[in-house]
């Protein structure tokens, strides 16, 4: 009897383990999704937490000092690495996704700092939600700069 007692008490405290670890794990989670996934989610992405990459457009950028609000535009870039890679690599597909004005966009906010890397045909990867009105509220900005990258390699080498 005593050790089925155990076996019972430990099986309790095992399903509280996994449920506790499932519920955390539901509520914190992160969707990766791109320009296109997002508009074609529709009203479904509202609210969600999600982690959404893209080309910034340089001419939708607005900073405002004094609030530091920032509002841009990014627009769709395959999240496929191979097929970047197959178009020519990242500079060349993210200057093609600024200048195709077919391209699905998203209006991004954030408040922050400015950051050096903001320019168009960077690559931002953001964190947020997705407002009613269909702005991107990111509470995350980060932002990759491949041109900036591949020319201070050859430099960096030269120097050792």
């Amino acid at each position: 009897m005593k050790i089925n007692k155990f076996f019972m008490g430990g099986a309790l405290i095992l399903a509280g383990v996994v449920y506790l670890i499932a519920s955390s794990t539901q509520a914190n989670a992160e969707y990766f999704m791109t320009v296109d996934e997002l508009i074609a989610d529709g009203d479904n992405a509202y609210g969600k937490s999600l982690r959404l990459s893209g080309a910034v457009i340089g001419d939708t950028v607005q900073y405002d000092p004094e609030t530091l609000t920032l509002t841009f535009e990014i627009a769709h870039v395959t999240g496929d690495n191979k097929e970047i890679e197959r178009q020519g690599g990242l500079a060349l597909v993210l200057f093609q996704a600024v200048n195709d004005p077919t391209r699905q966009r998203v209006k991004i906010q954030y408040v922050g700092p400015k950051p050096d890397l903001l320019r168009s045909e960077a690559q931002a990867i953001v964190t947020g939600k997705l407002n009613e009105d269909g702005v991107f509220i990111a509470e995350e900005l980060l932002l990759k700069c491949p041109t900036r990258y591949d020319e201070a390699v050859p430099e960096q080498a030269a120097s050792n």
